[in-house]
């Protein structure tokens, strides 16, 4: 762990983020102290959890009924964002037993100080913005449309921030690297295993609701396993293993360097007739320059030099 510490977002959150919410929710729910994928095979399998837990957070009946219910959404998104609350720190917690064996959990501090600031940040966005409709419906006119603005922007903010976090979940990977993909699988079975006991699957039949509503989970635990499973076989990084006891993460790929040029040749070859420019080169030892007339012993046919030498 560096003992050097950035800050939230390095910079890159500005006041004209504030006009894009899923600019600003970027840079808040992805802080610059949560490390970066450590391949791009790995950031591909985060990018197909993203999508499978995508479609057990919002709900099957959107994508399947095809309707999309705005409400819905954001009643689904409060009982995730309940069951995170509880479920997160509750499978760190069992974790940590597991790690204790190797290490000690004051190692581990900062980043799970960390992560429990970013869980606790996004759950308050999430129910203030389920607050802030419901509150619109008690007010007059002009209020509500303030009210409704503000509300959309949150909206917008959370569901960005959501995908944002699904893919780091809550920073998690800042203390072990096996974290997201182990809190995706448990969340997401979670979400899904209280509509089939309950018998909620959205007007679908029995075969049809259970393939619905099991899709999500199944693909989002292969796809967790495969992520481990690359992290273990690569990089050596194990889940039941203490982050101190680890091997430090592979430096990023070395800056690519030009190759030095070969020396150029003369690209027309060797001149036909000797050194065309400058003086000629010098002889060697024993091989003195020549003297007298430089064009041979030619004389003209009248016995004297054309040159008047």
């Amino acid at each position: 762990m560096s003992s050097a510490r950035r800050s939230w977002t390095d910079g890159s959150l500005t006041v004209r983020s504030f006009l894009k919410p899923h600019k600003a929710a970027w840079a808040v729910f992805h802080p610059a102290w949560i490390p970066q994928a450590l391949d791009p095979t790995v950031e591909r399998l985060k990018r197909g959890r993203v999508v499978a837990g995508a479609i057990a957070a919002v709900g099957v009946y959107t994508f399947v009924e095809g309707g999309f219910a705005f409400e819905e959404m954001l009643e689904n998104t409060a009982i995730a964002s309940a069951v995170l609350f509880f479920l997160t720190p509750l499978t760190v917690g069992v974790m940590l037993l597991v790690w204790r064996r190797t290490g000690t959990v004051r190692q581990l501090r900062t980043p799970l100080l960390d992560s429990l600031k970013l869980l606790l940040l996004f759950v308050a966005c999430v129910f203030t913005t389920v607050g802030i409709f419901q509150s619109s419906e008690m007010v007059g006119l002009v209020p509500r449309m303030l009210l409704t603005l503000a509300g959309l922007w949150m909206a917008f903010f959370v569901m960005a921030g959501a995908v944002r976090l699904s893919g780091n979940f809550f920073g998690s990977a800042a203390v072990h690297r096996c974290l997201p993909p182990l809190l995706a699988t448990v969340t997401t079975w979670l979400m899904a295993v209280p509509d089939l006991v309950t018998g909620d699957l959205h007007g679908l039949s029995l075969t049809m609701g259970v393939v619905f509503i099991l899709g999500a989970p199944v693909t989002v635990s292969g796809i967790a396993l495969l992520e481990m499973r690359r992290l273990k076989r690569r990089y050596g990084i194990l889940l039941g293993a203490h982050p101190a006891t680890l091997p430090p993460a592979p430096a990023g790929p070395p800056p690519q360097v030009p190759p030095p040029l070969p020396p150029q040749a003369n690209p027309y070859g060797r001149p036909p007739y000797g050194q065309p420019y400058g003086s000629p080169q010098a002889p060697g030892p024993g091989r003195p320059f020549p003297q007298g007339n430089p064009y041979g012993a030619h004389r003209a046919r009248n016995g004297q030099n054309p040159y008047g030498g």
